[in-house]
């Protein structure tokens, strides 16, 4: 009970501040609410060997693993039989990457690789060389070297012992790019602002930021998310400095009223914005212990009887009511003061938003996750 009270407490701490800060209304970069079109990370894919694995890489039963070996050594010329390869020092994975455009060829990213048969652990292998293709099928960089991993496992017959995941693991710095993304900044004519999330206000507030700062009409909104900025003649090829301006413009975006409910975990997070119509809460909390007990009764001495069993049960019940009123346009603090008032938990704060958002007393979006 102690430890639900401390998370209450905690949770409408949190409550307060997320209510306090907001009304300072501090201002971000337009560059960490909105991307450029076109300047992204791009995937890509392989599939690799690893091979010095300790008797902890694929079994036989993995087919695709021998097959992938027979090919590799039939490429270096050698001859095997599928039928010749025994060894469990080998693992079939999958590898990946993420390509920025910034990336020449000579530059070095890191990749992941990813167990894809039956290994038990990738500790101490070696990724064998293996291209990397985008969505294309163009070839984009080649990966190689040792896997790092952030965990160990071991294991006898009727133990194990294993520290986070050993079946997946990095190589820093792994792939040499080889091939660059196609792109070119000073050829464009026109910008594209992606934002991260759409809001007519926010993105209103982008556009006439941009057109003061720029000193004309050269911003527009196509949509709630999408903002089409024409170059001005200014910077005709040479479009770096305008992007870098562009990212350091400072706006107030505008949030919208939101509650936010993990329930698995029991998370509440409450916006800024929201308000509570009148209202009141009623939430009682049942408690029920049942206490199971076995009475013996023995025979008397010299007699034919038996020893009996008999079960008896004791059921408890334990509800507690208490009631909160909530004036009208009750604020987040006002309301995070009432519920702790009444003892709620972050379980029952839960129940009761869900409550009075079906009330219509609730001036938010209630988003479950």
């Amino acid at each position: 009970m102690k430890r639900i009270q401390h998370i209450a407490v905690f949770l409408v701490f949190a409550f307060v501040m997320a209510a306090a800060l907001p009304q300072a209304a501090s201002a971000v970069r337009i560059k960490d609410i909105a991307d450029f079109g076109g300047v992204r990370d791009n995937q890509l894919v392989g599939y690799g060997l690893i091979t010095g694995l300790s008797g902890t890489g694929d079994s036989s039963s993995s087919t695709f693993t021998t097959r992938a070996v027979v090919n590799m050594l039939e490429k270096m010329g050698v001859s095997v039989s599928p039928r010749d390869i025994k060894s469990k020092n080998i693992a079939a994975v999958m590898v990946t990457a993420k390509l920025p455009v910034s990336a020449k060829p000579g530059s070095r990213i890191d990749v992941t690789v990813s167990s894809l048969g039956d290994a038990k652990s990738l500790l101490g292998g070696v990724l064998l060389m293996t291209p990397l293709k985008g969505v294309d099928g163009q070839v984009y960089g080649l990966a190689q070297g040792p896997v790092a991993i952030g965990g160990f496992s071991a294991e006898g017959k009727a133990a194990k012992v294993q520290k986070n995941i050993t079946t997946v693991g990095r190589i820093p710095n792994g792939m040499n790019v080889e091939r660059a993304v196609p792109f070119e900044f000073n050829s464009q004519e026109s910008l594209t602002l992606n934002m991260h999330n759409g809001d007519f206000s926010t993105t209103n507030q982008v556009v006439e930021s941009l057109n003061r700062a720029i000193g004309g009409n050269f911003a527009f909104a196509r949509d709630i998310s999408t903002i089409t900025l024409d170059v001005p003649p200014q910077y005709r090829n040479n479009i770096v400095p305008l992007m870098a301006a562009i990212e350091n413009i400072e706006v107030t975006p505008d949030q919208k009223a939101r509650v936010v409910v993990d329930e698995n975990t029991g998370t509440v997070v409450v916006g800024a914005n929201v308000r509570i119509s009148p209202v009141a809460i009623a939430h009682g909390s049942l408690q029920i212990v049942v206490k199971e007990d076995e009475k013996v009764s023995q025979p008397n001495p010299f007699s034919d009887g038996k020893t009996v069993t008999t079960p008896q049960t004791d059921v408890k019940v334990k509800e507690e009511n208490k009631r909160l009123v909530l004036m009208k346009g009750a604020t987040l603090q006002e309301l995070t003061d009432g519920l702790n008032a009444i003892g709620a938990t972050p379980r029952d704060l839960i129940s009761i938003l869900n409550a009075l958002k079906a009330a219509g007393a609730l001036h938010a979006e209630l988003e479950v996750i």
